[in-house]
């Protein structure tokens, strides 16, 4: 038997809620993690492009004006291929069945992975348009990313939903709800990883650190691509290892699978954020070594010791 975790501070899904005329309006959290994640990275960019002395000699891929325009299309990006990804990613069957309810984006139901496509389509058509380097504005991008994902993450918890696996570690948490408390052989109150805690600690906090830090200290933005590769490796190996500690999408679970593999090969199983992480890993390790040969072949070559 598990013994009891923390309480959840059930600080609720809204900041506030009005009822006029018989229509509720609420302010969520959810809501306000995506506005301010998108406006400090959009802050963050128009400081990078600010700064002439970080990028290679060509200069920043944007100027403030079209950094601003760009911010439109990733906030269009972002929630059509966020709630896209979660309709195709996760419950096909169920919107098959019930299409009208794809637009009811306001009932919940957004991918990150489907959110992060659609920002790099939004991306590739601007970049046509506007004829920017497609590998600098992606570092551009990446730099503006983990802002959201760490407001993102913890909207998740005081929402009270993507929680993690049983466990007695002594930070772990008594989430609210019947669902949340039902774990297999456990009776009573079950305690669970506050995963939604670890991604925001790793994937946005961390990650974001080191990324500012790539761009700012160590002049990574002269290498096109580079910085892109790190937040495509960072996020896909964070993103996988938090899998091992997070509770599975229900539509995973069955009663001969509570652990909730999506794929099995062998013994070895899958969630379904850790099969669509794998290529984000192989295409960020990709631009990370073809960032660092475009590198070596510019670097003016070492004059001969006398």
């Amino acid at each position: 038997m598990l013994p009891a975790g923390l309480p959840f501070p059930d600080i609720g899904a809204d900041l506030l809620s009005i009822e006029i005329g018989g229509f509720t309006f609420a302010l969520r959290w959810y809501a306000l993690a995506y506005i301010f994640g998108i406006l400090i990275g959009w802050r963050i960019c128009l400081r990078a492009v600010s700064r002439p002395a970080l990028w290679t000699s060509a200069g920043p891929p944007l100027d403030r004006t079209q950094t601003e325009d760009l911010l439109t299309w990733v906030v269009i990006g972002v929630i059509a291929g966020g709630r896209l990804g979660f309709v195709l990613f996760y419950q096909p069957a169920y919107y098959l069945a019930n299409p009208l309810e794809i637009l009811m984006v306001w009932q919940g139901g957004m991918s990150f992975h489907g959110g992060f496509a659609g920002v790099v389509i939004a991306a590739l058509l601007f970049c046509h348009r506007q004829n920017a380097s497609i590998l600098s504005t992606g570092d551009l991008l990446a730099l503006a990313t983990p802002p959201g994902l760490f407001l993102g993450r913890l909207a998740n918890f005081t929402n009270n939903e993507l929680w993690g696996r049983p466990t007695d570690v002594p930070w772990a948490v008594i989430f609210p709800g019947e669902v949340a408390q039902a774990c297999p052989g456990v009776s009573g109150l079950c305690a669970r990883h506050p995963s939604q805690l670890y991604e925001a600690l790793l994937e946005g906090l961390i990650l974001g650190i080191l990324l500012i830090y790539l761009a700012w200290g160590r002049g990574w933005l002269k290498t096109p691509g580079a910085s892109t590769g790190v937040f495509l490796t960072g996020y896909g190996l964070v993103r996988s290892f938090v899998e091992m500690f997070r509770q599975p999408d229900q539509q995973f679970v069955t009663t001969d699978n509570p652990i909730g593999h999506a794929v099995h090969f062998g013994e070895w199983g899958f969630t379904m954020g850790q099969l669509l992480s794998m290529p984000m890993m192989l295409v960020g390790l990709g631009l990370i070594v073809f960032a660092a040969r475009d590198r070596s072949r510019k670097a003016p070559p070492r004059k001969a010791s006398v």
